[in-house]
Parts: C-alpha cells; structure tokens; sequence
C-alpha cells in the first residue's frame, strides 16, 4: 500500500479550445508532458465523491470557509475490482491544497469505505502499516458516514516543468487541463464505465496549475499579457449546482434564490 501525502498551491482558470490551444504551446519552451500523455494524448481520470446524505461536505465547500475539504475515490481508466485505486482526503486551508491518499485495491477500498476498518494483511500484497493516513481516513468515514455522491470523469492533458538545466522551473510545477467532464448520480461504481453526463459546454477546459511556492515570472507574464484571471472552479461543486437548479426549477419553477458565478453558470451545461 503507498501512502502519499501533498502539500501545494492550486489556481484554476477557464478557457475555451483556443486559449487552450495557444497556451499548450507557450509551455512546451518551459515543460514536458506528463509521461503518461505519450506526445499530447489525453488520459482519463475517474472519480467517486462520497458525502453524507445530506450533501454536508459539499454544502460547506461551496459556501467557501477558510477550510474545507473532500473525500473521493480515484482510479486512471475503466478499473476492475483488482486494480490499483486511490482513496483520497483532499483539504484547503487559505488556499493551500493537502492532500493525503492511500493505494488499494477497488475491491478492498470498497470494503474499507463501507466497514470503515482497515483492510488485514493478506499474501497477496506487501505488509500494511497502520499509518496516520489510514487513520485519518478512517475518522473521516466514521465521522460522516458517507456514501458515494456522484461519479465524475474527465480527460487530462497535463505538463511537468522542465528541469532547470534545460531552463524550466522544475517538476514541482505541474498544470493541468481538464476536458470532457461528465457525471452521473446513480450507478456511480468506477467499475461500470467512464459515462455520464456533461458538465461543462463543448470546447471549454479547466486548467490547473499546481505549484509548491511561487510562479515563474515567465508564466506570470504569460498570465498578465493574455488576461487571464483565477476563477473559483470546483467540478464537484458546479454540479452540485447544476444539480440545486434543476431542482429548484423542478420543484418550484423559480431560479432566483440560487446565486451561481458567473464563471460557473456560463460554462455550465444546463
């Protein structure tokens, strides 16, 4: 079982297949690809959102607290109930991303999320330690008792930075774009396949850029020059959005007592 513990900086932009086109290209003079993009293809990330029944975690993310966080379960692809997957409490404090995951089977991470005991020892994989991680997610599932949300996809094409030998600032800046997210809210089993509904309108991305301090004066430039401002993007809290307006025009045929920004609701798929 790998543990993994990150602590980093995380903007988030906005920007439609032009922008997205110019500015993929502007950072191959300071990054390469992610290994895993092999020359500019896309992988696919897959996640299930756990909450209480009651939408408590996200309700609170979205009406944005100095702290807040998110419990997920995430697998690269269609996974099956032997593959490698990633159970993740992912928190922010005054805009500093901690994120802390474990690596376990889909099989037993379903089991740990529906027990909340941490899997045994078995021959078929290496010693577990009872860490802080494991602990910590065990107290977040005891405390809210989750269960799984919504399923939530999307492509990534992302970039590590060159090295400073050859004139970028290092893999601790990493950026990201995220396109073609869909969702669903039943079925939501990793397993069952990368479908769901979309999120976002044809032809728009999300970028993120991750970094532990500061940015390089060259992508600040970039930035400035171009016009490009920070938006305050969260792909499970536009859903759950989309999610309370198709509710409330259900239930009441009234939009207005549901405020969304601005740089949400016009990317957003009705």
């Amino acid at each position: 079982m790998a543990i993994e513990v990150f602590a980093r900086k995380e903007m988030k932009y906005v920007m439609d297949a032009e922008r997205y086109k110019h500015i993929t290209q502007f950072l191959l003079k300071y990054m390469n690809y992610d290994e895993h993009n092999h020359g500019g293809k896309h992988y696919t990330i897959a996640n299930i959102y756990y909450d209480t029944d009651n939408h408590d975690i996200i309700r609170e993310s979205v009406a944005k607290p100095k702290y807040k966080e998110k419990l997920r379960l995430r697998a690269y692809g269609i996974p099956d109930m032997d593959s490698k997957v990633y159970l993740e409490i992912k928190k922010k404090y005054l805009g500093v991303v901690y994120k802390r995951r474990v690596t376990l089977r889909l099989e037993e991470a379903y089991e740990f999320i529906k027990t909340k005991e941490i899997p045994p020892e078995d021959s078929k994989r290496p010693k577990y330690v009872k860490t802080q991680v494991m602990k910590e997610l065990k107290e977040s599932l005891l405390f809210y008792n989750p269960v799984p949300m919504i399923y939530l996809a999307y492509d990534r094409i992302a970039f590590f930075g060159k090295d400073p030998s050859e004139g970028g600032p290092g893999r601790e800046l990493r950026i990201s774009f995220d396109f073609n997210v869909r969702t669903r809210r039943e079925n939501t089993g990793l397993e069952l396949g990368d479908h769901g509904e979309q999120l976002l309108r044809d032809g728009w991305y999300v970028m993120e850029v991750k970094a532990g301090n500061t940015l390089p004066r060259w992508l600040l430039d970039y930035f400035a020059e171009h016009g490009l401002r920070r938006g305050s993007i969260s792909k499970y809290g536009a859903e759950y959005k989309r999610f309370l307006r198709r509710k409330i025009i259900s239930e009441a045929n009234d939009e207005k007592s549901l405020n969304l920004p601005p740089v949400i609701a016009e990317h957003l798929t009705t």
